[in-house]
Parts: C-alpha cells; sequence; structure tokens
C-alpha cells in the first residue's frame, strides 16, 4: 500500500476566547513549503499547547487522510483546508483511520508508527466553529491516527508514504475509537495489542476489571 503527503502542517499555541475564558491551543495548523526535520517529539516548527494531554513519544505528530478530509467537506458544505483538524501530515492513498495500530510508514525518509486514535475534545470544537462537532467526528468513526517517530528524517509535501509493516493482531486506530466511545465491554480487546500507547492499555484495564467483576 503507498501514497503521498498531501500536505506538512505545523502550528504554535495561540490563545483564543471561548465562552467568556482565553483558552490556549495550537490545533490551528498551516501548511509548510519544501523539507521539514522530523525529530525527538516533533514537526520542527510546530509545537503543542497542553503537554498533559498533547504530544510526547505517543502522540509526536497526528495525520489525517485527505479522503476524509474530503467527505467532511460534503458534510459540512464549506471548504475544509489541509490542516483543519490539526494533523501535522495530511495524507492521501492511505487509510489513516482503518491503519492498525502499531503499523509502520515509511514517509520521506522518516519512519513513522501508528500509536492510537484521536479523541475530540472542545477544542475541536473551537476550531471547527461548534461544540456538536467533537461528538459528531467521534460518531463519524474517522479519528485519524497518533504517530510515533521510529527513526528522525525530513518530509515534504509529495513524498511518497509506504505501509512497510503490519501487525497481525488486527485492530485499527477506528476500532480503538469505537470500543472508546461506544463499546466498553469490548476494553479487553485493546489489552492483547503490546503496541498501543500505556494511556489506553491503562484505560482498557479498568473496563475490563470491571467487566470481569461484573459491575
Amino acid at each position: 500500500m503507498a501514497g503521498v503527503v498531501e500536505s506538512v502542517n505545523v502550528g504554535t499555541p495561540r490563545e483564543v476566547s471561548w465562552r467568556g475564558q482565553t483558552v490556549t491551543t495550537a490545533i490551528w495548523k498551516s501548511p509548510v513549503q519544501g523539507r521539514v526535520r522530523v525529530r525527538g517529539v516533533n514537526v520542527d516548527g510546530d509545537r503543542q499547547a497542553n503537554l498533559e494531554v498533547h504530544g510526547g513519544v505517543d502522540k509526536a505528530l497526528y495525520a489525517y487522510a485527505a479522503e476524509d478530509q474530503e467527505w467532511w467537506c460534503g458534510q459540512l458544505g464549506r471548504e475544509v483546508p489541509p490542516g483543519s483538524f490539526g494533523e501535522n501530515l495530511t495524507l492521501r492513498g492511505i487509510d489513516v483511520s482503518g491503519a492498525l495500530v502499531g503499523e509502520r510508514w515509511l514517509v520521506g525518509g522518516t519512519l513513522l508508527e501508528v500509536s492510537q486514535p484521536r479523541v475530540p475534545c472542545f477544542k475541536l470544537g473551537i476550531r471547527m466553529g461548534s461544540q456538536r462537532f467533537p461528538r459528531w467526528f467521534a460518531a463519524a468513526g474517522r479519528p485519524g491516527a497518533y504517530l510515533r517517530i521510529r527513526s528522525e528524517g525530513e518530509v515534504a509535501a509529495g513524498d511518497p508514504v509506504e505501509v512497510v509493516h503490519r501487525p497481525g493482531h488486527g485492530l485499527t486506530v477506528a476500532e480503538v475509537s469505537r470500543i472508546y466511545h461506544d463499546d466498553h465491554a469490548a476494553a479487553a480487546r485493546l489489552l492483547e495489542v503490546p503496541e498501543l500507547a500505556d494511556s489506553w492499555r491503562r484505560w482498557a484495564r479498568r473496563f475490563a476489571t470491571a467487566a470481569a467483576r461484573g459491575t
């Protein structure tokens, strides 16, 4: 399976007004030109506002499918340009939400690994102009994928994206998202996937233990 990088997007924290409060968010991302270094836990030029829930090894980059953005264009009746969901990589030809947890992609000169789905929060609602949108996003089953950096390198729009490894467990990020939002009884399924981020495994263990006790 192969695809292409349609856009590399970065942004830094900004303050926005929301319900009479000032909120700091880095969800506004814009396309950048040329090759961009991917290293540590970031794309050069990109930062996260709340490091307790964003960024880090398991959320170094966020990817979203151009095809899913086009689907949202139809749903919303307006343009949804690259970076609208806060994604660092807008990819075409890759089933991002259908990617397996632990799947590895060679993107330009960078090796990335799928770690988990995106769980929408109120800041996505701010970005999209509606606090109904996070619930709609979750229900759509198109969460996109957070990525780990397995080998540092550079990426640019137009780079090929090649799937170079697919685990045998069959658990996709879309399925993780579905279990989280709609099917807690299936939480034990997540514990069968060692590539899943520790935070997700802790969540799954809590619900799986409760289910085993019949509570």
